[in-house]
């Protein structure tokens, strides 16, 4: 195990076709501690998988340095790196059995002789004959010892001996993850490894991957573009845009504090809802018409910004249906989506026309083309400048440490 840092690092393409050059990734600095679940994720095309290629040595930095531990290692080839990565179409090889493709690593692991060669080589070759024609080999069998130990870890026995071919989809991702967990590396990598299973095999997958991570105590970088596996596996989760740190996190810091609007709109689902504010006497908020009290902490911030206009941003559940009254807002329901424990309605404000979506009780009873009035929750208020950056009130530092970490329970390979 080992922790992961990547300090000044930038990317840059050469032109193509007379183009200009293409920068991928700006001077990004990112520490990933020993043992984390760090999960990436961004829209298309802000350098979330190019990070994973650096680190692998599959491309190599433009600028700046990347160190697992204390060693830098762009200068490394991958096969020095001791990391193991999980790639989106699983790479198995195909002429391989499942048992074949757990071992690749391991026996390419380390440099043979010849005559190691040979003898490991008879012994797989002799396996069919009775035992007391096989020829010994002590790699093979510490090899094979690992392969049944990760094959019941991912519940893959009854597999071992059927090629990727007669596999399903999940049985094969159970593979890959099984490749890359017999190595015993320092460092997961993950490239959305579920984004080819359907939607209860990714639940189940995704809960075992983090059961794992959690045994094992490996540091882990995994890529996702779903909002849910972003939300529910990682420690810690790393938002970029355009090449870009935009925020570093714990999932709900992420969500209730995002640090800038961009932040506020790509993390959760639905999105932040985002309304055209105006700074009023006392440390008050004017939307459409209507005057809000915030919490305390933005209450300060707002000394001196009388008629400013900000972003004030909601989520969801923040928006409450409430009989008529000057406090709220009144909107007319333009889609009610079911999701069987509760209910997301798009509303479109009578003043303003801004869309907002609301959280409401599966038992609510709202119709499409009904008016309803909105009732704003005063501590959900998150307020945004002109630049986009949030106006966030100040926090006490937080106790550094990680929990639901555990040592390996694998022995490493001699």
């Amino acid at each position: 195990m080992a922790e992961v840092r990547f300090e000044q690092v930038s990317k840059t393409y050469p032109p193509r076709r007379g183009g200009e050059p293409v920068t991928v990734l700006h001077q990004l600095d990112l520490a990933i501690a020993d043992g984390e679940f760090l999960v990436l994720v961004g829209p298309s095309g802000c350098g979330k998988s190019t990070l994973l290629r650096l680190l692998a040595g599959l491309d190599g930095p433009t600028r700046g340095e990347i160190y697992v531990g204390d060693q830098p290692v762009s200068g490394l080839r991958p096969s020095q790196r001791n990391l193991a990565m999980v790639f989106q179409s699983y790479a198995l090889y195909p002429h391989l059995t499942v048992a074949g493709n757990l071992g690749f690593g391991l026996r390419r692991r380390q440099r043979r002789s010849f005559p190691q060669q040979v003898q490991d080589g008879l012994h797989r070759l002799s396996r069919p004959w009775p035992p007391s024609l096989r020829i010994p080999s002590a790699r093979e069998a510490r090899i094979d010892a690992r392969i049944a130990q990760v094959a019941k870890m991912l519940e893959l026995e009854p597999l071992l001996e059927r090629l990727p071919k007669e596999l399903s989809g999940g049985q094969k991702q159970r593979v890959a993850l099984g490749r890359a967990i017999a190595r015993q590396p320092d460092v997961f990598l993950m490239d959305e490894p579920l984004s080819n299973l359907d939607a209860k095999l990714r639940t189940g997958t995704r809960t075992q991957i983090v059961e794992l991570q959690r045994q094992l105590g490996t540091t882990t970088i995994y890529v996702t573009h779903d909002q849910v596996e972003a939300m529910t596996m990682g420690h810690r989760i790393a938002v970029l845009h355009q090449g870009r740190l935009q925020q570093l996190g714990t999932p709900l810091e992420l969500y209730r504090q995002p640090a800038n609007l961009f932040v506020a709109q790509f993390i959760g689902s639905p999105p932040m809802n985002l309304l055209p504010v105006e700074v009023a006497a006392g440390g008050m908020l004017q939307v459409a018409g209507k005057r809000f009290a915030v919490p305390s902490a933005l209450e300060a911030l707002l000394v001196g910004r009388q008629g400013q206009r900000l972003t004030g941003g909601l989520r969801p559940e923040h928006l409450r249906l409430a009989p008529a009254a000057n406090r709220n807002l009144a909107a007319e329901v333009s889609h009610v989506e079911a999701l069987g424990n509760e209910q997301l309605l798009t509303c479109r404000l009578l003043e303003g026309s801004q869309l907002v979506h609301v959280r409401t009780a599966a038992e609510q009873d709202a119709r499409v083309g009904e008016t309803v009035h909105l009732e704003v929750e005063q501590a959900g208020w998150r307020l945004f400048d002109q630049a986009g950056d949030a106006l966030l009130p100040l926090r006490p530092p937080e106790p550094e440490g990680l929990p639901g970490r555990r040592e390996p329970q694998l022995p490493r390979l001699g």
